[in-house]
């Protein structure tokens, strides 16, 4: 395998004839975790659909690569048995479907993929029990339906909860902390940080400064109108938060 875990080279991708991503270069080694925050518009959820395959998306140049796996060239569902995680900034509700259930069929989704025997129910059942203190997710709420009737909190939560299940190699966390009390927001953050090794990443796509005093980042990026145009370490979302993103504004476009 590759030192990188993660290569973007000249990314390039839009949605119905409009292109949003300009040529997104990033690369990510094992155990580091990346922030990547912009104004609104600026292609961050874009960036994050389009490396999990949301069908959404055009790619038109560029590439993608998880290890020594071309990610673009695969299903959403293979990118996800592959080692891709996305949490969502808007977690779905499956009615009908029980957590358990819902997870037992993606970790024995994955082994399959992999060419490994399936989970048996009573081991299974041990690695939830295990996964849940991760991120103090009640019992009671890993047997109801997938986000049927939980709030924000418990959404974002159980989506830390199936990333401690599913074990990936890159977990990308888009705007997680929308919505999140203060409670919440420590909790999911510790879930984050207990999940984190030398052997996976972490990309935080956030607006806010506060998410990064929890998860703190090795390097944060500013993506602004489809490209990377600033890097640097934890300083510079410190930066953002005393100047806002105008300073960024005037620097590319000359305002």
């Amino acid at each position: 395998m590759s030192e990188e875990l993660l290569k973007v080279k000249d990314l390039h991708a839009g949605i119905d004839g409009k292109e949003i991503l300009r040529g997104v270069n990033l690369t990510i080694r094992p155990g580091e975790v990346h922030a990547i925050m912009g104004p609104n518009g600026s292609g961050k959820s874009t960036f994050s659909g389009v490396l999990a395959g949301d069908p959404r998306f055009t790619v038109t140049s560029g590439s993608a690569f998880l290890g020594d796996t071309d990610l673009l060239a695969l299903s959403p569902e293979d990118r996800s048995h592959e080692g891709l995680f996305l949490s969502f900034q808007y977690p779905v509700e499956i009615p009908g479907v029980t957590m358990v259930n819902f997870m037992r069929a993606a970790v024995n989704a994955k082994r399959k993929y992999l060419g490994e025997a399936p989970m048996s129910a009573a081991d299974f059942l041990k690695l939830m029990r295990q996964k849940r203190a991760v991120v103090e997710l009640d019992n009671k709420l890993a047997s109801r339906s997938v986000n049927e009737g939980f709030s924000g909190g418990e959404k974002k939560r159980n989506e830390i909860f199936q990333m401690a299940v599913l074990e990936p190699k890159l977990s990308i966390l888009d705007e997680t902390d929308s919505g999140l009390d203060i409670d919440a927001l420590r909790i999911v953050a510790g879930g984050v940080n207990r999940l984190r090794n030398q052997n996976n990443a972490t990309i935080v796509i956030t607006h806010y400064q506060r998410l990064l005093d929890y998860i703190k980042p090795d390097f944060v990026h500013i993506l602004y109108k489809g490209r990377i145009v600033h890097s640097g370490g934890p300083e510079l979302a410190l930066e953002l938060e005393e100047k806002g993103y105008d300073w960024i504004k005037q620097e590319v476009d000359g305002e």
